[in-house]
């Protein structure tokens, strides 16, 4: 199998040193947020989509002392001089960080049993991964944004019932693992922190027309019935944007070792966590089970005659992916006759009050508050309408809180567990979820087929997962290749250089 070749040859422009802070990254692949032992919380994201690319033309500068020797009472002490290993814009890297954060992610690869890579690449490969981190939360606090004290505690102490511990167990939980609390609650906030950036920079630019909807549906997606889906592997070898002739290259023959190491016998997932620059590289490149509407178009093409365990090439605007067939299953299909007929789903037409938690208003009032609103509703001394025009911070405020009628998983989990407990006519208690504090009234049910209208729906939701998953991954290019590095340890540079 050889890599394909492009005929296109871009030049390389030379990039100004910008001692501006720019960029945003993927919490999985470096950050000691939790540990195995604790399950990722559902309702903060994890994994952006880093696509980590060429160096910068910067120089690497001589390498810094990285131990001494000073004398102590007669005798001698080594102690370790952090070393600065990149300069990252305006801010650095240092080696104590480097080291530390490779510790966490041996750790983690050991307890899911992919063997570490070899020490030299592992090392590389992890560095680009924290500078790509840290571009992003510089350019995310450039722009302004901000996560506050109260939304982090309410993400912290969601992730905590998750996990099916008080908050203080969980915090004995998370230190036991060799992980401060406070840098556990400052991780949380940085992922928060990139999930807006790139809701922002990404999800809110992405566009889908009519036409593609039209299109979508009448080649079979958003069908009701059986439904193929395919679990992939992927090594993702990054080309930079404008990349040379030479470049191009030299990313086709590290794409090419890659894969010469999978034909004779090595570990999909050792290979994922040495070469790819995909942000499931440390999940040893598994991108789970989906559905072909939710993979790209380039990705389906590439796999359609593949059988199991099979290895296929296929190249992007991206760069060079290595795939692998991990497996191939059909969803139940729900037919009658020779026909598939949509399922019936339960509707719910429901209303809310929604107080957001932030800094004047904290949890303890916005939950007072409901519970105060809550009586007045009970005494009939204001209708459900009246109090949402007048308190709600939704923009169904206008509306009387009217969310019109809900599907299954049109709302966050804790709403739809809350609102699926009531019966018509009956208001909860106060509901906490990531937007802050609900109450939530009931109007009415039905049950009834999937209609047009939602087989559109779900049709345009594949198509926007689809683009902006590809959208991400163009983005953290460009934004990587425009972020300022210079290598400052010696040991690193050749190699990052070569990327």
């Amino acid at each position: 199998m050889k890599i394909p070749r492009t005929t296109r040859s871009r030049t390389n422009p030379v990039r100004r040193a910008r001692l501006i802070p720019t960029l945003l990254c993927a919490l999985l692949a470096a950050s000691p947020a939790w540990s195995q032992s604790l399950k990722a919380p559902s309702a903060v994201p994890g994994a952006m989509s880093p696509r980590l690319g060429a160096s910068p033309a910067a120089a690497p500068a001589a390498s810094s002392p990285t131990s001494a020797t000073a004398p102590a009472a007669g005798t001698q002490r080594v102690r370790p001089i952090d070393a600065i290993v990149a300069v990252v814009n305006n801010e650095v890297i240092t080696g104590q960080e480097l080291e530390a954060r490779m510790q966490i992610v041996e750790s983690r690869l050991k307890s899911q049993g992919v063997a570490v890579p070899p020490r030299d690449q592992f090392q590389k490969q992890l560095l680009e991964r924290m500078i790509v981190d840290r571009a992003q939360l510089q350019l995310a606090k450039e722009s302004g944004l901000r996560v506050e004290d109260p939304l982090l505690d309410a993400a912290v102490a969601r992730i905590a019932e998750q996990n099916g511990l008080t908050l203080a167990d969980f915090r004995k939980r998370v230190e036991a693992d060799g992980t401060t609390f406070e840098r556990f609650r400052e991780d949380i906030r940085n992922e928060i922190l990139l999930q807006r950036l790139r809701e922002r920079e990404v999800d809110n630019k992405v566009q889908i027309t009519e036409s593609e909807i039209d299109n979508f549906l009448a080649a079979g997606g958003a069908t009701q019935g059986a439904q193929p889906e395919i679990n992939l592997a992927q090594i993702l070898i990054r080309i930079p944007e404008n990349a040379s002739a030479d470049q191009i290259n030299q990313r086709r023959q590290r794409a090419e070792e890659a894969l010469q190491q999978l034909r004779t016998g090595a570990e999909f997932a050792r290979v994922a966590a040495t070469y790819s620059d995909a942000s499931d590289a440390l999940k040893g490149g598994d991108m789970g089970w989906r559905t072909l509407d939710r993979l790209p178009q380039i990705f389906i093409d590439a796999v359609a005659d593949r059988r199991e365990n099979e290895l296929v090439v296929a190249k992007s605007a991206n760069g060079f992916h290595i795939l692998r067939v991990l497996g191939r299953r059909t969803t139940t299909p729900s037919k009658t006759g020779s026909s598939a007929t949509a399922p019936a789903v339960t509707q719910t037409h429901a209303r809310h009050i929604l107080i957001k938690v932030n800094q004047v208003v904290p949890a303890n009032e916005a939950r007072r508050k409901l519970v105060e609103l809550k009586e007045r509703l009970a005494n009939k001394a204001a209708t459900f309408p009246e109090l949402a025009r007048l308190y709600s911070n939704d923009g169904s405020a206008a509306k009387g809180g009217d969310l019109g009628w809900l599907y299954p998983g049109d709302t966050v989990p804790e709403f739809e567990r809350a609102m699926d407990a009531l019966q018509p006519g009956q208001i909860s208690d106060p509901v906490e979820s990531p937007f802050g504090y609900h109450l939530i009234q009931v109007i009415e049910r039905k049950t009834d087929d999937v209609s047009q209208e939602r087989q559109r729906l779900q049709a345009r939701q594949a198509l926007r997962e689809r683009k902006i998953e590809e959208a991400t991954e163009e983005w953290l290019r460009q934004l990587r290749d425009r972020t300022y590095v210079e290598y400052r340890a010696e040991e690193l540079a050749p190699a990052a250089s070569a990327r």
